[in-house]
């Protein structure tokens, strides 16, 4: 074990070069990351069972702590890139929102090319009009998908934090959707989904779906996904408003609680977003 040697460090002289990135690295970076998180586990759980069965694990925990460095030292390499940026530090100033998410997003999206929101919630494959057919190129970004996927997981886990801000919407939002299903709004849907999916009669799905209402989870779902387009309206709002230096062509309104709000980007002094994630 004395022959293994920990990762070396982001130098300081990378550090400064991490802050020239181009986006293709920054999207590589981030995709590795996630994929070392993922075997990081993989190895404690490994790590767990050798450790209860008995068995020797020091080489696997090297690897685990490895890794665990690892990440590290890329999301130190992606918070000097993200820091290069306005918008960057503007996403970073959100609860919930860190260095890795925010380059995920600084590298896949370029608001040069997105007048609307509605082109980032169709690139990410937000847009519930978007259908991808059988043999058909998929009509969406997948790696921004499940950064989306991972940016709601994270506004749940941060709702009860006090700094928190979409968490809380979220909050508010999975309220009004629970009230909706309970009246029966969501009954068309649960009917197409019975005769689009076959389904075991046993599951507890089917039942909320026999009786015109979609499952909790679903309901936590599309919650959770109302809050993050709404941060991606405002993720759009701000960078707009730092490239163009004006407001976005075509704002949109958001609907909380019943009745019509504007709700602006949080943290952010110059204009007034409109929003409104369908």
């Amino acid at each position: 074990m004395t022959n293994l040697e920990p990762i070396e460090r982001l130098s300081r002289d990378l550090a400064k070069a991490a802050s020239l990135l181009s986006p293709s690295e920054a999207r590589y970076l981030v995709d590795a990351y996630y994929t070392i998180q993922e075997y990081r586990k993989a190895s404690g759980n490994q790590i767990l069972a050798l450790s209860k069965s008995g068995e020797p694990h020091e080489v696997i925990q090297w690897l685990g702590t490895q890794m665990d460095g690892l990440e590290g030292q890329i999301k130190r390499a992606l918070d000097k890139w993200t820091d290069e940026q306005d918008l960057g530090r503007w996403a970073k100033s959100i609860c919930g929102i860190g260095p890795v998410i925010t380059a995920g997003l600084l590298s896949h999206i370029d608001i040069g090319k997105a007048p609307t929101v509605g082109h980032i919630w169709r690139f990410a494959g937000l847009d519930p009009t978007l259908k991808w057919n059988k043999g058909e190129k998929r009509p969406w970004n997948a790696s921004l998908k499940t950064l989306c996927w991972k940016i709601g997981e994270s506004f749940v886990k941060v709702s009860g934090n006090a700094n928190d801000f979409y968490g809380k919407l979220w909050l508010q939002r999975k309220e009004i959707e629970v009230r909706k299903n309970e009246a029966g709004d969501f009954a068309a849907q649960a009917v197409a989904v019975l005769l689009a999916k076959k389904m075991r009669k046993d599951t507890e799905a089917i039942k909320w779906y026999t009786q015109g209402k979609l499952p909790p989870a679903q309901i936590h779902a599309r919650a959770k996904r109302w809050a993050v387009k709404l941060f991606l309206a405002h993720y759009h709002h701000v960078g707009y408003w730092l490239k163009f230096n004006r407001e976005p062509p075509k704002p949109y309104v958001i609907s909380i609680l019943g009745h019509v709000d504007m709700i602006g980007p949080p943290n952010f002094s110059h204009g007034k977003g409109e929003t409104h994630p369908a």
